[in-house]
């Protein structure tokens, strides 16, 4: 039984994960860490607002974060120091926040980072990396609900940075280059271009346009609902549990 504390448990994507631990009959929700969280209150696991306590009491295996992007390098690097394995959901670490943590992975811990847990958005971004050496126009368009706190998305940039890095293996053509006010294009990572759409009426979308003469060719994923991550969360908390380091993305423990 593998023994899981969820941090930012009474928020969206938490409490769907506490659900989803609950229900797998190889997990064990030991407790849950969120700053709101009536410590007092009488539930089926221990509630705690203060993660330093919620570690020493739960000692959990696997800790999964679906916090905010100012609180979860801290939160990760708490529970590493704790000795648990860590599955990172929250988007906004920076590549050298990245290291700082890889550095702080216990021997035989593990430290897994997803910008997605979604299993078709993690095909998306892998069939838009084989696209992108062939085309000369591509662009990521992302659709987000009003309260996230990052744009471009996680997976957004993770999407354009793989194009990227599939583009400069290949032999492609040059990348169109635009006219006019360079901001009316969006975010540019390597001459693609990233636009980020918040509203109240997504929850979280993704499209990837290819062009060239003639053609265009459209990749896109929409999530209805958060249950779409669940299997990906769940993938995360078994498979860490067997290995050791720091893993991005989640198509690493899928064999892609």
């Amino acid at each position: 039984m593998i023994k899981v504390l969820v941090n930012g448990c009474l928020g969206r994507m938490g409490s769907t994960v506490v659900e989803a631990v609950q229900a797998a009959s190889d997990l064990q929700m030991v407790a849950g860490f969120d700053v709101n969280a009536d410590s007092d209150r009488p539930g089926a696991f221990p509630l705690f607002n203060d993660l330093s306590q919620a570690l020493a009491q739960s000692a959990p295996d696997v800790v999964v974060d679906f916090t905010i992007p100012r609180a979860v390098f801290d939160n990760a690097k708490l529970c590493l120091g704790a000795g648990a394995r860590v599955v990172v959901g929250t988007t906004g670490l920076v590549q050298k926040q990245i290291a700082d943590l890889e550095a702080s992975v216990p021997a035989g811990g593990c430290l897994f980072i997803a910008p997605n847990f979604a299993i078709g958005a993690v095909l998306l971004m892998r069939f838009a990396a084989e696209a992108a050496p062939y085309f000369d126009d591509l662009q990521v368009i992302e659709q987000h609900r009003a309260g996230k706190l990052d744009a471009p998305s996680g997976t957004a940039l993770a999407t354009a940075q793989m194009m990227a890095a599939s583009r400069s293996r290949a032999a492609s053509p040059a990348l169109r280059p635009y006219q006019g006010d360079a901001a009316a294009y969006g975010m540019d990572v390597s001459g693609i271009k990233l636009h980020s759409m918040r509203s109240d009426g997504f929850v979280a979308n993704q499209e990837v346009l290819c062009a060239s003469a003639g053609q265009t060719l459209s990749l896109k994923h929409e999530n209805i609902d958060r249950h779409a991550y669940m299997p990906g969360v769940l993938l995360a908390i078994r498979e860490v549990m067997g290995r050791q380091g720091l893993i991005v993305g989640l198509e690493n423990l899928m064999d892609l």
